[in-house]
């Protein structure tokens, strides 16, 4: 799931795992939680916001979740050190500089606030008598569901992901067998890129949740890692086969350009085409694009990725790979006799596979 965390604040996601289910920090937080105690907990070095230190126990102590909830009977902050193995301090008012801005109306909400965009610290404001799990980090506000609420809105999103990964293999399956026949517009290859990102971001929702989740998500997470199987190696040849240029740097300018566009320009053809290097204003129904076969090599079992990529640059489209003798393919380095026969049954079974979900789907 790296390729999906990339996606997100990695800051975010790490202070969200920190307090997930099956975490000593989250059984503690919910002690407090059930206690109606509140309380104000700063995760970080105690040097950074020493400063800001007022009063207060100092402790030092190895943490435990039943420590945790024992001094947060008292008033005062409570300090963590940044990995979370020691309780520093107790009792302790925090004084942040009260000129830094803050949305917050109650004190303690208030102080945590400030005291996120004023170091480098993960607070978190638990509410007394709501009940409510806040997360402040670099200013950024983020409040704890009940793990019921996080499981139903999971479970829906990853339904939304199954109906999306369905329609992206219907589309995948189309350029395909378009591939086959010689007869790929732009506009094949442009659907099937748009709704390969819109299963990825979708895809990245889930895994937020997840996060969050903690130990309750695991099954979320399985159905989540198996539903994106190949959904980035395959976004990735369809824009080495369909891109102008066919170069490692820009292959990755376009996966970041991609990744960082909005919703609204993913659903822009004509920003799309830009992004793999036509004209914004092409008539992507029309222009008949040639692939290289990065796609199809890519879906013959066990066929390395360097092996597919001499093959590619020795032939330039599918149309000469599929002319080719398999004297051919065999002279190329790292193929050999044996796997010249791997990959015609390979591309023999794939052309068989598409044209099968052809009549099946009519």
């Amino acid at each position: 799931m790296a390729h999906l965390s990339e996606r997100q604040d990695p800051r975010l996601l790490r202070a969200i795992d920190a307090v997930a289910p099956g975490t000593e920090l989250r059984e503690g937080i919910d002690n407090i939680v059930h206690a109606r105690t509140g309380g104000l907990i700063v995760v970080g070095e105690t040097e950074d916001f020493a400063f800001m230190l007022s009063g207060g126990i100092r402790l030092d102590i190895d943490y435990s979740p039943a420590m945790l909830y024992q001094v947060a009977k008292m008033d005062g902050a409570i300090l963590i050190n940044a990995d979370g193995s020691k309780i520093t301090w107790a009792n302790v008012q925090m004084m942040p500089d009260p000129t830094i801005h803050s949305v917050e109306t109650g004190t303690r909400h208030r102080t945590a606030e400030r005291i996120s965009k004023q170091v480098d610290a993960l607070v978190i404001a638990i509410s007394q008598r709501r009940d409510v799990v806040s997360l402040y980090l670099d200013g950024a506000k983020y409040i704890l569901q009940d793990i019921p609420a996080v499981l139903a809105k999971s479970n829906q999103a990853l339904a939304t992901l199954n109906k999306y990964r369905t329609r992206l293999n219907e589309m995948a399956s189309r350029l395909t067998r378009a591939e086959f026949g010689g007869s790929v517009v732009l506009y094949d290859a442009l659907a099937v890129l748009q709704r390969s990102e819109l299963v990825s971001r979708m895809a990245t929702e889930v895994e937020r949740y997840v996060v969050e989740l903690g130990t309750e998500g695991r099954l979320i997470e399985m159905q989540l890692e198996e539903t994106m199987i190949g959904v980035a190696a395959d976004r990735l040849a369809l824009m080495r086969d369909y891109a102008i240029e066919d170069t490692e740097e820009n292959v990755q300018y376009m996966v970041e350009e991609l990744a960082s566009l909005t919703h609204q320009d993913v659903l822009d053809f004509g920003r799309l085409a830009e992004l793999l290097g036509y004209d914004r204003k092409v008539n992507t129904l029309d222009l008949v694009t040639e692939p290289r076969g990065y796609r199809m090599l890519g879906q013959v079992p066990r066929l390395p990725r360097l092996v597919v990529q001499k093959i590619v640059q020795h032939f330039g489209s599918v149309e000469e790979i599929l002319a080719s003798t398999d004297d051919e393919l065999a002279a190329i380095d790292g193929v050999g006799s044996a796997r010249a026969k791997e990959i015609r049954e390979g591309v023999r079974r794939l052309q068989e596979t598409v044209m099968a979900d052809r009549f099946l789907n009519t």
